[in-house]
């Protein structure tokens, strides 16, 4: 029997998710079968799409120019209300927030104090009351948590700085931080020291001058980050994204992953996601302990960026098969933590063109698989930014574009030019079918409406002489598989030839139709389908 995409007001209509139509329409939509979204379970902890803000970014609610916690709050319907069948909103399933302590920055991961929220961004009763709401919707929310190093304007800092300037080596701050004494010419390679004042001492600084490294090998430096994770977790938060997990311990990855793994003896059902920027062969290493961001597939040069380009996607399915297999010998709940780009990196719109599909089949690789997808915010309205010339990242966490009078600005240090900037702010997206932002809400109601695929047990469907490929996934006995096709046109695969026996199509994204006959799928170009 043939199945053709639905229309488009399948996703709007509480009425028509229920009832289904047949009427074919053309281009990104889909179709969802049997359950509808009101009828699927929430995803668990670790297969839950999540969305990334930069605070001082996304929304401004006193007018100030900086986002803050109560413009998040204000946005809340924006990314899920609470009612996954209403099409109403974007419907991630987590937050994340940069960090959100007092900092002299205004990126914030040089914290003052961690038990403060910055007054620029509100107080703890409003993150109290985030923390609630997120709870209200089945959202989890989890706090970026820089603790490797402080802000050299932390008490700590000051009470390390007083006693090296007094020789009081009995004072506990003497050893809070990392330091060495005299010429640093001798000091362990690769590291960076910035001069104690007053002392002929050197405190350990690799990220900047201002950002002094803590010791973990003190006993009172374990308690001071553990009272903190104690105490937001007491709050009511989810988890943490745990930023530069490996520098721990700089340039020793075993002792790093030991104060993790005696870390984590926290709270066993927190969701952890740990920063650690490098190789599978590294990022390996701490997943016997967390999950860990996939450098490997995120930024232009990541596989999910060269897939998406008319790339194979045979070698992306066989390499998450892969990650998968490996992680989950070392934790048997590991899982891959995918995504294109975040706060650190140059944004997906700038390489990835709309017109030409590539960023719609992107969200589909990424978002449309395993583990849990990350969401950078305005990735889903196409915003752009890079480092540029100016070289600073303030270039990359530009104010998102709502268009409806937000008085969020760029932060200090932007440069990036307005000729190059997204001009179809979320106002007029949300109102457009055929809109980015249309498009990633259709690509997670669809994950969400087959649990299979990000709960299922992944199994790599290869294609051979073709660029299409894609997955199966089982889950609770019910399986469904995945198809790809990034290539610059149509294909046509003899499902048996490939081990795939269904007789549905669940659901199509992308720029052409999929259809389903006699055992054979066409698959139009830089579209994915979802079958049972």
């Amino acid at each position: 029997m043939k199945y053709l995409r639905a229309v488009l007001c399948l996703l709007f209509s509480l009425l028509l998710l229920l009832s289904g139509c047949g009427k074919k329409e053309t281009g990104g939509e889909y179709v969802i079968k049997d359950d509808s979204l009101a009828q699927a379970a929430p995803s668990a902890r670790h297969e839950r799409v999540f969305y990334e803000i930069f605070v001082g970014s996304f929304s401004d609610s006193d007018g100030d120019g900086t986002g803050d916690l109560r413009g998040i709050i204000n946005r809340l319907d924006y990314l899920n209300d609470g009612d996954p069948a209403s099409g109403k909103s974007l419907g991630v399933e987590g937050l994340w927030l940069t960090p959100i302590f007092r900092s002299p920055s205004y990126h914030k991961y040089d914290v003052t104090d961690y038990y403060e929220i910055d007054p620029v961004f509100g107080n703890m009763d409003d993150l109290k009351e985030l923390i609630n709401l997120c709870h209200e919707r089945d959202m989890l929310i989890i706090l970026d948590l820089p603790i490797n190093h402080t802000a050299r304007m932390n008490e700590w800092y000051g009470n390390f700085v007083a006693a090296h300037r007094q020789g009081d080596t009995e004072n506990e701050y003497y050893n809070f931080y990392c330091w060495y004494d005299g010429d640093t010419s001798s000091a362990p390679a690769g590291r960076s020291y910035t001069q104690v004042s007053g002392t002929n001492h050197y405190v350990e600084c690799n990220f900047s001058g201002d950002m002094p490294e803590l010791d973990f090998d003190q006993p009172a430096v374990r308690e001071a980050v553990y009272e903190i994770a104690k105490y937001y977790i007491e709050l009511g938060v989810d988890g943490f994204r745990f930023d530069a997990a490996k520098y721990v311990y700089f340039g020793d990855n075993p002792s790093s992953l030991a104060f993790w793994k005696e870390y984590l003896k926290l709270d066993p059902d927190l969701y952890t996601v740990a920063e650690v920027w490098d190789g599978d062969s590294v990022t390996d290493i701490y997943s016997e302990v967390t999950n860990c961001f996939d450098f490997t597939v995120s930024q232009a040069g990541g596989l999910i960026s060269e897939t998406a380009q008319k790339g194979d996607a045979n070698r992306y399915v066989s390499y998450v098969e892969k990650y998968l297999d490996t992680v989950k010998a070392k934790r048997t709940d590991a899982t891959i933590i995918p995504f294109i780009a975040n706060h650190d990196m140059d944004r997906a719109a700038g390489y990835l063109s709309s017109v030409s599909g590539y960023i719609q089949m992107a969200a589909n690789l990424y978002i449309l698989g395993p583990g849990s997808p990350f969401i950078y915010y305005g990735e889903e309205i196409g915003i752009k930014g890079s480092r540029g010339g100016a070289n600073t990242d303030a270039n990359r966490r530009l104010a998102m574009l709502w268009g409806d009078g937000d008085a969020v600005s760029d932060p200090v240090g932007s440069t990036y030019p307005e000729s190059a900037r997204l001009q179809v702010p979320v106002i007029e997206q949300i109102k457009d079918e055929t809109s980015l932002y249309t498009y990633y809400k259709r690509v997670i109601a669809a994950r969400r409406a087959n649990p299979e695929i990000a709960q299922g047990d992944y199994k790599a469907v290869n294609v051979p002489g073709q660029k299409a490929a894609g997955f199966t996934s089982t889950y609770n006995g019910s399986s469904v598989t995945v198809l790809h096709n990034p290539s610059g046109s149509s294909v046509t695969i003899d499902l048996a030839s490939i081990g795939v026996s269904v007789n549905e199509i669940r659901a199509v994204l992308g720029a052409e139709d999929a259809i389903l006959e006699n055992g054979s799928l066409k698959l139009g170009a830089q579209t994915s389908v979802i079958l049972k």
